[in-house]
């Protein structure tokens, strides 16, 4: 799916989504096709959530966002040792 189909499909909910094909551009991931794992009552539910999907699966790229964003705006960083 793409994200303009989750926001109608899902209105005014918090999600956790699982990027099935992305890409960076200018240190920005694009979500070319998503795919919504779970939906969730609030903010903190969400979060909860999200670390446990990416605690049991930490090869698979996942993000929580609510539908009431009309854009993701996903920013990459990268974290460096010290």
């Amino acid at each position: 799916m793409k994200w303009v189909d989750v926001r109608q499909a899902y209105p005014n909910r918090w999600l956790i989504i699982e990027a099935l094909e992305a890409h960076t551009a200018n240190e920005q991931r694009i979500l070319d096709k998503i795919a919504v794992i779970e939906t969730c009552a609030d903010s903190a539910e969400v979060m909860n959530a999200c670390e446990r999907w990416h605690q049991a699966h930490p090869q698979r790229e996942f993000y929580f966002a609510h539908t009431g964003r009309e854009e993701l705006d996903i920013r990459e960083r990268h974290l460096t040792k010290s």
